[in-house]
């Protein structure tokens, strides 16, 4: 290291320990919580730069709301969960956090509680970039996740919880995706969306393999599965259960709103659908158009039937 390079790399340093922070690999780790650097994730949000690390101590953090635009950045929770309560707090009125950055990876959060006036607010409202999110929690928020509909976007989800999101009017879901590039679901739980979706995706690729998407007899959840774009759409080793207060009759519908995009294709392998609904439903409902289905080693269970107009096994 030239003397210069090792000036500024001092430099780098003494900067991080001044902000409270310390350094860890090409960025450095802003410390939030009692006691540590920060006493909200809001000023951390505000002192991170690209590559930098936030790690959140376990704990009830009430209205603390955050923007997060780094480039590239590390969130996560340290000793144990970390629940994000709304309380009546919005960023920008969209939701617990905004993520509109270059790849970011959140780890370890629980949110809770988000509410909008527009009836859309998030745990997190996703806008761009690639946002990756594991072993998360969203509860009672108008929406689990919420994302816009930039067509590079990519949002991952594995082994996290969606239970109880939803306005009740039907427009809000446990985990709504727009038509963003892609999507991949792997590992996690639905349940018991307020009127609304367990999962609705309008991506151009959508993989979903080894989640639980299933209502409680007590649960009032639409669709299980809903693509309603279409895209290119692989399913596999999920259970889904449609319960018996399910406010629609369709487990898993494809293309209603129309093919929107060049490629369209429903891979079905190896899934379990569960229909109590006591009147029976609809397994699976494929709209007509220009697409291909392939369904293979799926299993079928209850008391749901086929109409006119749909697919089913």
């Amino acid at each position: 290291m030239s003397g210069l390079a090792r000036r500024r790399f001092c430099a780098a340093l003494a900067c991080a320990a001044a902000a409270g922070a310390r350094a860890d690999g090409p960025g450095v780790v802003h410390e939030v919580g009692p006691g540590r650097a920060f006493s909200t994730i809001a000023q951390a949000a505000r002192a991170a730069r690209d590559g930098d690390t936030v790690e959140v101590q376990a704990g009830a953090y009430r209205g603390d709301v955050a923007v997060w635009a780094q480039r590239q950045l590390t969130l996560r929770a340290v000793g144990g969960r970390v629940q994000l309560l709304a309380d009546g707090a919005s960023a920008e009125a969209k939701g617990i956090w905004v993520v509109r950055g270059g790849d970011i990876h959140v780890e370890g959060f629980d949110f809770e509680g988000a509410r909008a006036a527009t009836r859309n607010g998030a745990g997190i409202r996703f806008e761009t970039g690639r946002l990756t999110v594991v072993d998360c929690r969203f509860r009672d928020n108008e929406n689990g996740i919420l994302t816009a509909n930039d067509r590079t976007a990519e949002l991952v989800v594995e082994r996290s919880l969606f239970q109880g999101n939803g306005a009740g009017d039907g427009q809000s879901h446990n985990l709504y995706v727009g038509r963003i590039a892609a999507l991949t679901v792997t590992d996690s739980a639905f349940h018991d969306a307020r009127g609304g979706h367990l999962l609705k995706s309008r991506a151009a690729r959508s993989a979903v393999h080894r989640n639980q998407l299933t209502d409680s007899d007590a649960g009032q959840s639409s669709y299980e599965l809903e693509f309603p774009s279409g895209g290119l759409v692989h399913a596999s080793h999920n259970r889904l259960r449609q319960g018996p207060g399910t406010t629609n009759s369709t487990m898993l519908s494809y293309g209603a709103e129309g093919y929107a995009w060049p490629e369209n294709r429903l891979v079905l392998h190896d899934n379990l659908f569960i229909d109590d609904r006591p009147a029976g439903g609809i397994y699976l409902r494929v709209a007509p158009g220009e697409r291909e289905v392939e369904l293979q080693g799926n299993r079928l269970e209850g008391a749901s039937r086929t109409r006119a107009g749909t697919l089913a096994y």
